[in-house]
């Protein structure tokens, strides 16, 4: 029954409140989940969330960023990931590969190449089956974020923001089967029923191709 599902969006869009509700509905069915998240999730994973997402006195180079994530990912596939996707189990991953396309590719302009790489590197080969990708206007996702300190992140110009936004669409349109987009401004009820229904289908089709 393993399904490996991923959440992915700019700032603000809602992604950790839908990945918490669908864990919270498969485990309520009594789907054995595991509910993870980028950068984090394990002891190595949190200490360079920590260092990520800080503002800091010095610059952290965007090929450094993307290296640093790359290690934060390979420890989680590692430790968390594959040995439940072994085990039977859905995993629900509130950011994964695609956000480093995203934001270090695409918002801050390293290679594409060198980016597909490190990705490759940093997963092992575990690739989602559904990415559901919640889009937002950058700004529109930045004014929901009422925080008193920005991390490094939500303190980047708006273009950043816009580049990110754009790449993610990018990344959909190049592989629609995989991907799930939904507007972000819509009802979160609503957004979860779209999430469900996809979700139940992956699921049926998994039990048959079990079953066949």
């Amino acid at each position: 029954m393993s399904l490996f599902i991923t959440f992915e969006g700019g700032e603000g869009c809602g992604k950790s409140t839908q990945a918490r509700a669908l864990w919270s509905r498969l485990s309520r069915c009594g789907i054995p989940v595991e509910l993870t998240h980028e950068p984090g999730g394990t002891v190595l994973g949190n200490h360079l969330r920590r260092l990520l997402k800080r503002k800091r006195q010095d610059e952290i180079s965007p090929q450094a960023e993307l290296l640093l994530f790359a290690a934060c990912r390979s420890q989680l596939v590692s430790n968390v990931i594959r040995p439940s996707l072994e085990n039977g189990k859905v995993v629900i991953c509130d950011r994964f590969a695609d956000s480093t396309t995203a934001y270090q590719g695409y918002g801050r302009g390293i290679d594409l190449a060198t980016v597909t790489a490190t990705n490759k590197l940093a997963t092992q080969g575990n690739r989602p089956d559904l990415t559901v990708l919640l889009d937002i206007a950058a700004a529109t996702g930045l004014s929901r974020k009422q925080v008193r300190t920005k991390d490094r992140f939500e303190s980047e110009e708006i273009a950043f923001h816009h580049a990110v936004r754009d790449g993610y669409l990018k990344l959909a349109a190049e592989e629609p089967k995989r991907w799930l987009v939904i507007d972000a401004t819509l009802p979160k009820a609503r957004i979860s029923r779209i999430i469900w229904d996809r979700v139940t289908q992956l699921l049926q089709a998994k039990n048959m191709s079990n079953h066949g």
